[in-house]
């Protein structure tokens, strides 16, 4: 499989077309968060035939078949200090999916990918040795606060789940991040995706068995699969090889602004002044951390 361009922000270019990647980069993360929003709203669709299990399970399904054929990860080839990370990758694929799933089917996505972003907030802040890194994050969790409204949901379980999913998306970018600096290519995210995929295997059997087929509900799995796994999967491991965490996690907090707007036009679920302060919160947060991140020579 041929790797799109690595996210790398930096100063203006030098030398060899340095700005155009950059660019390209900062649009392929952006691409990736959108395609991400997109295929939860799509998921979604399918909760009333397969609840939120069918639907990860398809998921797990679709990125593995789609990933394990073209990349084709040695699995004998790699070593336990290369396995390790995988596994554990696998299981954060399908926690992090699963309890975000069940978050958005009691509080609505674009509260639960909310409360999902505080994840990468949290590498955020714990990773940045810069005032002006800590200082986008705070305003982007200000933003994330905004558009959550705290009493506009009572749902506790609904609430829990988008928190562990938010525990399990750090895990994903820390996990992801060495997966990347240890196995070349995508063959790590593909064998995590393959071992996912097996764990999920009989839940899918026995969804499918146990309840009437629904083509439109497996089509929009399906979607979600593409959409939500295959591809912000690839963006972000090769977003993870050239770009520190925190800034990462920074820029992963347009994910509540796409999810927030795509709830609202796509799953009728109106957003209030408060809520748009807190978007332009979370977007003058990136602009931030684009602009006051250091130049490199």
């Amino acid at each position: 499989m041929i790797e799109s361009t690595a996210v790398v922000v930096s100063g203006p270019a030098t030398g060899s077309g340095g700005q155009p990647r950059s660019v390209r980069g900062v649009a392929t993360l952006i691409a990736s968060s959108l395609s991400n929003q997109l295929g939860a709203a799509t998921g979604s669709l399918a909760f009333p035939a397969m609840g939120p299990l069918g639907v990860v399970a398809v998921r797990q399904l679709v990125a593995a078949a789609v990933l394990l054929p073209i990349v084709r990860p040695r699995f004998r080839d790699l070593s336990w200090r290369q396995w390790w990370p995988v596994l554990l990758l696998a299981v954060v694929f399908g926690t992090m999916n699963l309890c975000l799933y069940a978050s958005v089917q009691r509080i609505g996505l674009g509260l639960a990918v909310t409360l999902e972003f505080l994840g990468p907030l949290a590498v955020a802040l714990i990773s940045s040795r810069r005032k002006s890194s800590v200082l986008c994050a705070i305003a982007a969790g200000i933003g994330v606060v905004a558009i959550t409204q705290p009493d506009a949901s009572m749902d506790f379980a609904g609430i829990g789940l988008g928190l562990v999913a938010a525990c399990s998306w750090a895990s994903y970018i820390l996990l992801n991040r060495t997966v990347g600096q240890r196995i070349p290519g995508i063959q790590g995210t593909a064998a995590a995706s393959g071992v996912s995929a097996t764990l999920f295997l009989p839940v899918a059997v026995v969804i499918f068995l146990s309840r009437p087929l629904d083509g439109f509900a497996v089509l929009c799995a399906v979607g979600a699969g593409i959409l939500a796994s295959v591809l912000p999967y690839v963006a972000d491991l090769i977003a993870l090889r050239r770009v520190p965490a925190q800034l990462f996690g920074v820029l992963m907090s347009i994910n509540p602004v796409f999810a927030a707007i795509i709830g609202a036009v796509a799953l009728h679920q109106v957003l209030n002044l408060g809520q748009w302060t807190g978007i332009a919160l979370i977007v003058a947060a990136n602009a931030g951390a684009l602009l006051l991140r250091p130049r490199q020579a």
